[in-house]
């Protein structure tokens, strides 16, 4: 072996011992962490080709200060019910990174949440957030309760409870919070009324997602779901190729899933299956958008009510199944690990072409590297449902200008932002020699602008 050879051998062994020891440590430290750690895992494997061409990061051991949130809370959330009966829930939000700017994520309300799940959105953050070349920083937040089911009012006791405590933590320059699963609208106004009413001042910027009449922005609600279809529709034009005529299939029904089939039918595509927790529908028509808004938007229902209004359409019990539907374009939008290895193998035996990711991790570690080893092209939410965010910073711009823009304005904006993101994915991973791999690309590229003003900054 040469000396040439000698010494690179040696810096990518001392760059898989950094690796695997703050990967240790952090699996020793939180063992039960395990979404936490899949998350981690995928980034560490995307992003080692940087540390070796750039070993200043293990220098500054820029990793390890990257797996430690600088701050976590965790609190009681006490409410009343209907009934009258006291409830208790668990109430998080993790401060991940603030090197570029205030901490930003969104609050979850769901059953499943905890401080692993999390930790690793919030983890994940921090580089999609990098990655819209806005000024934010990464965080994230929720509690495990379960706004179905509930009342208006019990909702709002809930809200009010929860934002007692979390109003300490934020503010418009220090930790701005939004919506994710089961925080929409309604629930937004309410933790923002009762912030207000706590702060006994008007801060417009200390949330996003909000109404129209009080500070919110338009575009906002549609900006994950379009974002996603304007990163496909990026990667279909490096190959000369567009998006109308192509059958999509999007898992879920909520606001990510119904706002990417909205632009994908817009654009000229067909889509053929959409889902919700209990089951899916498969439309060879074609989804009839309209009727599932109505159904999941307006009356709030499952989605086998949709197969009363469209007779052709069959509806499936249980939501895995929706990946044996022939398509050429996937789009997870539903939840982790959805995709697996083998609805993976099932997907690249009925011609699928494009995965785009619209939830967050949706796909199995196991099934990326399969998709990759079989040329599909795999997009990561990471860089795939950037839109969320980027429209919501774009709504933090407008509260702190007191301004207003038009939707044409937002949208034109969000286009361009997507376009960036693309094209810092794909030119990220042409420069470490894995051309196409947009999950190395989204990895660096997000990585490299933290960890520089991470040492600009020093240990802070």
């Amino acid at each position: 072996m040469s000396l040439y050879n000698q010494s690179v051998s040696k810096i990518e062994h001392h760059t898989q011992t950094y690796l695997d020891d703050v990967y240790k440590k952090v699996t020793e430290r939180d063992p039960h962490e395990e979404e936490f750690h899949q998350s981690i895992h995928v980034f560490f494997n995307s992003i080692k080709s940087t540390l070796i061409k750039n070993p200043t990061y293990i220098e500054h051991n820029i990793l390890e200060r990257l797996v430690e949130p600088e701050r976590t809370v965790v609190f009681q959330v006490p409410w009343v019910d209907d009934s009258g009966k006291t409830q208790v829930n668990r109430g998080f939000r993790v401060q991940f990174n603030s090197a570029i700017g205030p901490y930003k994520g969104g609050l979850r309300f769901h059953p499943t949440v905890n401080m692993s799940i999390v930790k690793f959105l919030g983890f994940q953050q921090i580089f999609k957030n990098a990655l819209t070349n806005q000024p934010i920083g990464g965080g994230k937040g929720g509690s495990d309760f379960d706004p179905k089911g509930k009342s208006d009012q019990e909702i709002m006791r809930f809200c009010q409870s929860f934002m007692t405590e979390l109003s300490k933590h934020i503010g418009p320059y220090k930790d701005i919070p939004a919506g994710d699963i089961g925080v929409g609208a309604r629930e937004i106004g309410y933790l923002f009324g009762q912030y207000k009413r706590l702060r006994g001042q008007y801060e417009a910027g200390v949330l996003t997602g909000k109404g129209l009449h009080y500070g919110g922005s338009l575009g906002r609600k549609e900006a994950t779901g379009y974002g996603v279809i304007y990163f496909v529709q990026e990667i279909l034009k490096s190959f000369g190729l567009y998006l109308g005529g192509r059958n999509i299939v999007v898992s879920g029904s909520g606001n990510v899933s119904i706002y990417a089939m909205e632009k994908a039918i817009e654009l000229g595509a067909k889509v053929v299956a959409c889902s919700d927790s209990n089951g899916y529908i498969y439309d060879p028509n074609g989804i009839n958008l309209e009727t599932v808004k109505r159904i999941k938007e307006v009356e709030k229902k499952r989605i086998f009510e949709y197969i009363d209004h469209h007779p052709s359409a069959t509806y499936v019990e249980g939501c895995s199944g929706i990946w044996t539907i022939p398509c050429d374009i996937a789009l997870p939008c539903a939840t982790q690990n959805e995709i697996d290895e083998t609805m993976a193998q099932t997907l690249i035996k009925n011609g699928v072409k494009i995965i785009a990711e619209g939830a967050n991790m949706p796909s199995t570690e196991e099934a990326i590297r399969i998709l990759q080893e079989n040329d599909i092209i795999f997009a990561p939410a990471m860089a795939v449902n950037a839109g969320g965010v980027a429209v919501s910073s774009l709504e933090m711009s407008q509260n702190s200008s007191f301004s207003s823009w038009t939707l044409d304005q937002v949208d034109t904006k969000l286009q361009r932002i997507m376009k960036s993101i693309y094209r810092s994915c794909i030119e990220a991973a042409e420069e470490h020699n894995q051309s196409g791999n947009l999950v190395v690309g989204a990895n660096i590229a997000g990585f490299k602008r933290v960890a520089d003003a991470m040492i600009d900054q020093g240990v802070v």
